[in-house]
């Protein structure tokens, strides 16, 4: 049953009906060693700028749920004490929310298979503003990333899928970036975006370039391309895998282009771009 501070938290996290319903459950039991031990791992990086996802540690998927439920709370005051608004919190931390439907809409059931993306939302150096997330990270020193190691920091660019994907939209998100890390984080100056997605792929680009989609990746001077196979037809139609794609829609011209690209033998990419704030 979904008590006065379980809907407090919910709300802060977006999770609604089902999920709701299911996370009260979570909540009303005493805490797992496993859960613990999570909730200590997220604690220990908390204001780390951390880069990298959690690993499992012995905890299962289900713990993890839980243990970013009881945690969440110690990310937004983390937040609000940097000063950062509560509302601009709420939004970041609601992708919780946001994954839980997903994950209802892929496996049809209660469940969390992207867990381990939020445990980076609970480091405190992830972000939505607007209609993108931004992770404030330092700037990788590998070998081709070399036209922006200059920077000790950069702003890595995700994009969640909940809304279209306008020029004006993005303009807005870059807009209020360039102000908010500077505010925020004054001694972790940003210079560059970086993004990683099958979006910045030029085969899309070339196939839709009237798009949104083609605006958003003729924002990034491509670095490099690495194949992900399965990327394009997950984040379009929020299947796993290559399997049965003759069953799934081609209504528009996003769908077919993804799917017209596998049946040709082809293999979709991960873009790695980067642009200047």
């Amino acid at each position: 049953m979904a008590t006065h501070a379980h809907r407090a938290l919910f709300e802060l996290l977006d999770i609604t009906d089902e999920d709701a319903l299911e996370c009260a459950a979570l909540l009303d039991t005493p805490p797992s060693e496993p859960v613990l031990r999570a909730m200590t791992a997220m604690r220990e990086r908390l204001g780390s700028c951390s880069s990298e996802s959690l690993p499992a540690d012995g905890a299962s998927e289900t713990e993890w749920i839980e243990a970013l439920l009881r945690f969440a709370p110690s990310a937004h005051a983390y937040h609000v004490e940097l000063g950062i608004s509560p509302a601009v919190s709420a939004a970041s931390l609601a992708d919780v929310g946001l994954q839980l439907r997903i994950n209802r809409r892929v496996h049809g059931r209660f469940g969390l298979d992207t867990w381990s993306w939020l445990t980076l939302h609970m480091a405190g150096n992830l972000f939505r503003l607007g209609r993108l997330q931004f992770h404030l990270v330092r700037a990788p020193q590998e070998a081709g990333q070399a036209t922006h190691t200059a920077e000790e920091w950069v702003l890595g660019v995700h994009i969640p899928e909940d809304g279209g994907l306008s020029p004006a939209l993005v303009d807005a998100s870059f807009a209020e970036a360039r102000t908010f890390f500077p505010r925020y984080f004054p001694d972790k100056p940003v210079a560059v975006a970086t993004c990683d997605s099958w979006m910045l792929d030029p085969y899309l680009v070339s196939r839709l370039p009237d798009s949104n989609i083609a605006s958003f990746a003729k924002r990034f001077t491509l670095d490099r391309c690495t194949d992900a196979p399965t990327d394009a037809v997950y984040f379009t139609f929020r299947q796993r895998g290559l399997q049965d794609l003759n069953k799934l829609p081609r209504d528009t011209s996003l769908q077919r282009v993804v799917l017209e690209r596998i049946d040709d033998g082809g293999t979709w990419q991960l873009g790695h771009g980067h642009l200047a704030l």
